[in-house]
C-alpha cells in the first residue's frame, strides 16, 4: 500500500493515559485484543460497505495503576514471550523457552508471574497431553495519566516503553525483509503508513483516541468468523505535542510592545 502522509494545519496536544490492543498497556507487544470500549456501550454495527463488526461488547477499561504490576509487566523476558503469543497464539512454556533461548524453568516461571497479574492464562491444548498451554488475556488495560505517575512510576515505563519501542522496529524491519521475498504476494504491500498533523485541545485528543480505540473494536471478531486468508495485523499507535521551545513560548504571547 502507498505510505500516505496526510497533514492539516497544525500540531497535536497530549492526551490522557495510554492503552493497548488486544491486552496489554501501550508500549507493551499487542497482547490480544480489544482497546477503549465506543462511548455509546453498544456493538459496532458494520458499514455499508461490508465492514467487519464485533458481535460482542468491548471490556471496559482497567487502569493499571500498580507500581507491582507496572514493574512485573516492564520485565523484558516478560515482554518478549507476551510478544510470542500475540504472534503465535497459545504456547507451552518449552515452546517459549526454545523461541526465545530460554530454559522452560524460566519461561514457566515468567508465565506464572504473568498469569498472577491477569495477563495470561491457562487454556486447552490440542492432544491429551500433560502439558500446560498459555494464551493471552484479552482487555482494556491503561496506564495512568503521567501526571498522576509519581516518580518511581515514570521511571518504570519510561523502560518498558524504551524496550517495547526497541522491540516495534526491530519486527517492523524483519517483516518489511520477508515481505521482499519474491513469494510474498499481496502482503508484500500491507505496510499503510500515515504522518499528519492537527491542532487539538487536549480534551478533542482524548476523544480522537476514543474513536481510534473504538475503529479498532469495530474491526475485532471471533476466529470462527475470520476469513481465510487473514493475517494477524500489529496496530500501533502514537501522538504527541510538539515541543515547547522558549520561540514558539514567545509567538504565543503575541506581539511585544517596545
Amino acid at each position: 500500500m502507498a505510505q500516505d502522509e496526510s497533514t492539516t494545519d497544525d500540531d497535536a496536544v497530549p492526551g490522557e493515559g495510554s492503552a493497548s490492543q488486544d491486552g496489554a498497556p501501550a508500549g507493551v507487544p499487542e497482547s490480544s485484543a480489544q482497546v477503549g470500549a465506543p462511548k455509546s456501550g453498544t456493538p459496532a454495527e458494520a458499514s455499508a460497505g461490508g465492514t467487519p463488526a464485533s458481535s460482542h461488547l468491548p471490556p471496559a477499561p482497567q487502569e493499571l495503576d500498580d507500581l507491582q504490576v507496572l514493574k512485573a509487566l516492564a520485565q523484558p523476558r516478560r515482554q518478549q514471550m507476551l510478544q510470542h503469543l500475540t504472534l503465535h497464539g497459545p504456547a507451552t512454556s518449552a515452546t517459549l523457552a526454545r523461541a526465545l533461548g530460554l530454559n522452560t524453568g524460566a519461561t514457566s516461571y515468567h508465565l506464572r508471574e504473568l498469569a498472577r497479574y491477569g495477563f495470561v492464562e491457562e487454556t486447552p491444548g490440542p492432544g491429551h497431553g500433560r502439558e500446560r498451554w498459555w494464551r493471552m488475556i484479552p482487555g482494556d488495560r491503561r496506564f495512568p495519566p503521567r501526571s498522576r505517575q509519581s516518580a518511581e512510576t515514570r521511571l518504570v515505563m519510561d523502560e518498558l516503553n524504551h524496550h517495547a519501542y526497541a522491540a516495534d522496529l526491530e519486527l517492523f524491519a524483519r517483516l518489511q525483509q520477508e515481505t521482499d521475498a519474491d513469494d510474498a504476494g499481496e502482503w508484500a504491500d500491507a505496510f499503510p503508513y500515515s504522518r499528519g498533523t492537527m491542532r487539538l485541545t487536549v480534551a478533542e485528543l482524548r476523544e480522537f483516541f476514543e474513536e481510534y480505540i473504538a475503529l479498532l473494536n469495530r474491526y475485532k471478531r471471533p476466529e470462527a468468523d475470520t476469513p481465510s486468508g487473514a493475517r494477524t495485523v500489529l496496530t500501533r499507535f502514537l501522538a504527541f505535542p510538539t515541543p515547547v521551545t522558549d520561540e514558539a513560548a514567545d509567538n504565543r504571547k503575541g506581539p511585544q510592545t517596545p
